[in-house]
């Protein structure tokens, strides 16, 4: 399921990127006490209770605005609002009700969701006291909080999480195999998309950036229900405009969420560039299967795949799992071989292992490279088990989750290849002290 998408909007400097970062725990939004400073939306992932979302960061609305950036602002906000499940409207108890405050609570009314009315900077209860006077919006109950101070902003997520969808139940749903189609603008992704389906379901147009949504399509490969999903292309971050093109990202990255394997179009003429890794680095954060496709081969001079093995792992080394095909996808050449590399991935990350096999290959793996140290202290890995498929996911229960240190954590995941496969996936390796639940 896509995570639940909560749209944080409001007039310039009533605290929503300090609100935004106090729910997501870190420094995520650009904070300064100037109206204006976020233009551009910032996206980010909160877990509460156990709950998975995202969060938008949105500029400062203007409804009537007087230059090109502000009427940017507003486009990208009305598009944040369609696809948003909650609306969260930040005002300010410091300066009370704006006169935009009001033409906003309007605008709001008409979207049609659900909507959460913060009064923010309540930093004492004097402050907290003057929220009242938001009633005049007609909104609801406001909820004084302080952002800054973290007044109130636990109850909002409580908040939030009773308002947004809840996650399906596991039900006997036929078994679909969901594949994103992913990469930067104009690789080649729609075409090879309808080359796999062998009909011209999705719009080519050679223009960076035709797909601006997320486009579905349901087939069966060798008896197999598979759901393909083209998205837009994604620029790397700092480089994406305000407006559609940005958005078209955030939905790309929600695609690539919700997917199972993801096919990464590499352009063969130009080779891998810094936003084809930055692409790959999502996959591997949102521990998704991948298969690299290399399109336009027929527009590569020197073909030595051997050696485009070796160029393409040496770029993008912390994906050294994912397979590599290679695609002309204007003339269909090397298609057929797509889909049986995502299956074969498919399949590796549904492999579920006996606990006694696992723990056998990390025992062995321990034996042979004793775990890091610090001072007096060594790590110790009491057991380890497999909890999860669909990313292949490990628990492993130590003394001390402290003492991991990351390259070790690497070679244990090594080890657990070697002994298991799982070709084209990561996997999730997860380390709990003893007793920790």
């Amino acid at each position: 399921m896509v995570k639940p998408l909560v749209a944080v909007v409001g007039r310039q400097n009533v605290g929503k990127s300090t609100l935004l970062n106090r729910m997501a725990g870190e420094q995520v939004a650009i904070v300064e006490d100037l109206p204006g400073t976020t233009r551009d939306r910032v996206m980010v992932s909160i877990s509460w209770r156990g709950r998975e979302l995202v969060a938008v960061d949105t500029g400062g609305l203007e409804l009537k605005p007087e230059t090109a950036v502000a009427q940017k602002v507003k486009e990208q906000v009305g598009m944040a609002l369609v696809e948003a499940d909650l609306i969260i409207f930040v005002v300010d108890v410091r300066d009370g009700v704006m006169p935009l405050d009001l033409e906003i609570a309007a605008m709001l009314r008409k979207v049609g969701k659900p909507i959460l009315l913060v009064a923010n900077k309540a930093d004492n209860v004097q402050m907290e006291a003057r929220a009242a006077e938001f009633y005049e919006l007609g909104l609801g109950d406001p909820l004084a909080i302080s952002a800054y101070h973290a007044r109130g902003t636990a109850e909002l997520l409580d908040k939030i999480i009773a308002l947004v969808p809840s996650p399906p139940a596991v039900g006997a749903e036929a078994e679909v195999v969901k594949v994103a189609v992913a990469g930067r603008s104009n690789v080649g992704k729609s075409m090879l998309v309808n080359a796999i389906l062998g009909a011209e379901r999705v719009i080519v147009n050679e223009t960076p950036g035709t797909t601006r949504d997320a486009v579905d399509t349901q087939f069966d490969f060798q008896g197999k229900s598979m759901l393909l999903i083209d998205t837009a292309g994604i620029r790397r971050r700092g480089r994406v405009e305000a407006g559609i093109e940005r958005y078209s990202v955030l939905r790309a990255l929600r695609a690539i969420d919700r997917a199972d394997v993801v096919l990464l179009v590499l352009d063969g003429a130009e080779g891998v560039t810094d936003q084809d890794l930055h692409v790959a680095a999502y996959v591997r954060e949102a521990v998704k299967g991948m298969v690299l496709v290399v399109n336009k081969w027929d527009l590569v001079v020197e073909k030595n795949k051997l050696q485009w093995e070796r160029y393409i792992r040496n770029r993008i080394k912390f994906a050294s799992y994912a397979p590599i095909v290679y695609t002309a996808a204007k003339f269909k050449q090397g298609v057929d071989g797509v889909m049986p590399v995502v299956c074969q991935v498919y399949q590796e990350r549904m492999k579920r292992l006996p606990t006694a096999e696992v723990n056998s290959v990390v025992q062995q793996a321990v034996a042979a490279h004793s775990p890091p140290r610090r001072g007096a202290k060594q790590l110790k890995i009491l057991y380890a088990t497999q909890a999860e498929v669909n990313p292949p996911s490990f628990v492993f229960f130590v003394n001390d989750a402290k003492l991991l240190h990351f390259s070790y954590r690497r070679y244990l995941e090594n080890k657990l290849r070697e002994s298991f496969g799982f070709f084209g996936t990561p996997l999730r390796l997860i380390f709990k002290a003893r007793g920790e639940s």
